[in-house]
Parts: structure tokens; sequence; C-alpha cells
């Protein structure tokens, strides 16, 4: 018997430095699977250590985004099968600690893990018929991978707490209003709109502030106003000593688009020289 040599998400890379993962087991409407879940996190490391990736786009092949877990492996656990070694993996959360822009293009179904993996995303874009739903009440589970955390940071406590017990489903123009998604684009401008949304991105922003500024929406969830103007204060001065604040300042004055070192290894410290102060405070 022949193996399926197409890997269950594909990969590519832009001349801008954004890159496309597609969740690909489009006969399965791109159902979670153990090797697609191995592969995930693989090429998340990879992204994050490839300084020509500068910000990634999640969607999925065919019809939908992703629906859950493959209803194979459920069955099997549900029976006391123990098909999933959970101890054996890093937790479901890879994308909230990756340091680059990730964007959702959320073509369909997006349910379950599905689900989880777009509300970790930085921002989302959906069609207006998406299907959202946390689905996990349905099937006797409770909201895993810290979505009830993060659930109620994006909706508010109502909504998050409706979306949790029915496990109902929304389209994209009820996530909309909600909050849940960012924008709503026509199927056929979904993808290029999450690109070009990357791309700029990848483009105008410096790679090092992002994931500074990416810490900092993370850590200030749990933190008091005035411990967040703290840590922000300490980050600028930081963020000042790199070399893309100077270029950040210098492009501004000369009317050019910045040119950022892609993100690999902190950047060197630099001094800031008092003329450049002065013309980034005029």
């Amino acid at each position: 018997m022949t193996e399926n040599p197409t890997p269950v998400i594909l990969t590519e890379l832009t001349d801008d430095g954004v890159m496309l993962l597609t969740l690909n087991r489009p006969e399965r409407h791109n159902a979670w699977t153990l090797e697609m879940e191995l592969l995930y996190n693989e090429l998340f490391d990879r992204a994050e250590a490839d300084p020509a990736v500068r910000a990634v786009v999640l969607t999925g092949a065919g019809r939908s985004f992703c629906p859950g877990m493959d209803m194979s492996v459920l069955d099997g656990a549900s029976s006391g099968a123990n098909p999933w070694p959970t101890d054996q993996l890093p937790p479901r959360t890879r994308p909230m600690s990756f340091p680059k822009p990730l964007v959702a293009a959320v073509n369909g179904a997006c349910a379950g893990i599905g689900f989880n993996q777009a509300l970790m995303c930085d921002v989302r874009f959906a069609v207006p018929d998406a299907k959202f739903a946390a689905a996990f009440s349905a099937r006797g589970l409770v909201a895993e991978d810290g979505v009830s955390w993060l659930l109620p940071r994006l909706v508010g406590y109502g909504n998050a707490s409706d979306l949790l017990l029915s496990s109902r489903r929304i389209t994209g123009t009820e996530a909309l209003v909600m909050g849940l998604v960012n924008r709503l684009v026509e199927p056929a401008e979904l993808l290029p709109t999450a690109i070009a949304y990357a791309t700029r991105l990848a483009s105008s922003a410096s790679p090092y502030a992002m994931s500074l500024i990416k810490r900092q929406l993370a850590d200030d969830q749990s933190r008091s106003f005035t411990e967040s103007r703290d840590s922000a204060a300490e980050l600028l001065a930081t963020a000042k000593r790199a070399p893309d604040y100077r270029e950040g300042v210098r492009s501004f004055i000369e009317r050019r688009q910045p040119e950022f070192a892609a993100l690999g290894a902190p950047p060197v410290p630099e001094t800031v020289s008092a003329p450049l102060r002065e013309e980034a405070s005029s």
C-alpha cells in the first residue's frame, strides 16, 4: 500500500515573507489528527526560527477551516482507548508563544480544536457564511486549551458563556458583531485579503517591536493598569536601544519604506544619538 505523499499541512512562502499554512485534509474537512498536530507544531517552530518568515497566514483547504478533532479519534477516546499520547505532546497552544504576526483566514467550518486555533491567532478574517462553534459541551467535554480564558477577552463574558455552554453554531456575520472576527471578506477575496494584510505587517512594521507588543498583549491580561504602564516603560527603554528604533525614525524623516531586520536573535542595543532623539520628539 502506497502512503499518501501529500502533507496534511501545506506551506508556501511569498516573496514578501508571508508563510501560508494550509490545513490539508479537504476530504475530511481538515479534521484534526495526531499527524497534523505534530506537523503543525514543527512548522511553527520552523517559521519562528526562519528569518525569511515575517508573518504567517493560517487557513484550510477546500470548503472548511477545521471542524475539530477527527471523529475516528474522538470515537476511540470515548470508548476508553488512548489514541492520543497527550503526556508526550506539548500543550496545543503553540500560536500563543509565536512571536510573529499570525492571521487566520477562516473559510468555512471552524469548531473544536479549529475554533481554538483560530482564537489563538492575532487577527481573524472570515467569510460571512463561515460556521464557528466551540462544540465542547455537545461532546461531553470542557473548554480546552485555555479557551475559557481567551474567549471572554475577545467577546465578553456573556457571549463566551453562551458559546461555551450551548455549543451553538454562529455564522461569520454574528462572529463579527461579537468581536470574534476582525473582518468579513467574500470567499474569492478571503485569502488575498489576509495575505495582503500580513504582507503589510511584514513590510512596514518592525518584527522586533511586534514581538514585544504581542508579549505585552498576552502579559497584560493578568496585570493591573499600573503594572502594565510600568512594564511598558521598561520595554520602551529596551526598544529605544535597538536598531529598529533608529530605522523607524530615519525612514519616517526620509519618507521611505523602513528596512527592518528580520526577527531572529534579539537586536544588539546601540546608543541613540542626541540629534536622533530630538528628531523623534519633534
